[in-house]
């Protein structure tokens, strides 16, 4: 049975310009991995309603869940939550649980609960809040989609809270193996070994190291038996 699959949605003008550079993606797929849940696809867009609500629709259509990273804080920019909401033509408003989790945080810090924080109360209709036990503020989660923070330590704690609720799969095994050869020189030999094994995943990464070209094959499977006997094939015909 194949493992259940995944996307996720990144979301700000901030990563488009490159003033912020993306370190979510890399973690969401390494944990992902671990679960046995394969992250297919990985979208990004900019602060813009109809390219969040359409993404939104396409990717909670095509795939078994859906992770979204960014939007959601106290600025007027932060605008993902009411776009994933219409997506599910759902209604959203400041809901009374994140609003007494706020509360109750900035009463401990001595802050103001002002409008623009409260704004990150608002929550569609029938969502589940996902627990943010750094900075309190929620994301949630409605139907296949789990809307969270952009920033990495958020973020990861967040889908630390998410990741026991979902059903996995096989966890993917990997190998690999430099050889120094360029891939013009191994492209016939490591096409006929992918087509022998083709329940297994075999890439080629190539590099250049002092001059000299060569390239690292990661072979990849649910079945240990036979990523090893892929992987001593390979060496076999490329030894060191």
């Amino acid at each position: 049975m194949p493992n259940p699959t995944a996307a996720m949605l990144v979301i700000g003008d901030e990563i488009l310009s490159g003033r912020t550079r993306d370190a979510n993606m890399h973690y969401l797929a390494q944990e992902l991995t671990k679960a046995g849940i394969d992250l297919q696809e990985v979208r990004v867009v900019s602060d813009d309603p109809e390219a969040i609500v359409a993404a939104v629709k396409a990717l909670s259509a095509g795939y078994d869940t859906v992770f979204t990273s960014g939007g959601i804080g106290p600025t007027h920019d932060d605008i993902t939550a009411e776009n994933v909401a219409r997506a599910f033509d759902r209604p959203i408003g400041v809901r009374d649980d994140a609003r007494a989790l706020l509360a109750a945080h900035y009463a401990r810090s001595g802050q103001e609960l002002n409008e623009a924080r409260l704004r990150m109360a608002r929550i569609p209709d029938g969502a589940s809040l996902i627990d943010n036990p750094i900075s309190t503020a929620p994301g949630f989660s409605i139907e296949n989609v789990h809307v969270m923070a952009g920033v990495p330590a958020i973020f990861q704690a967040m889908l630390a809270s998410i990741l026991p609720t979902l059903t996995g799969g096989a966890p993917v095994l990997s190998q690999t193996l430099e050889i120094n050869r360029g891939e013009g020189d191994i492209a016939g030999p490591l096409g006929d070994l992918a087509a022998r094994y083709d329940d297994l995943s075999i890439g080629s990464y190539p590099f250049q190291r002092d001059g000299c070209y060569g390239a690292n094959i990661v072979i990849r499977g649910q079945n240990g038996s036979r990523v090893d006997a892929a992987m001593a094939e390979l060496a076999a015909i490329f030894p060191a």
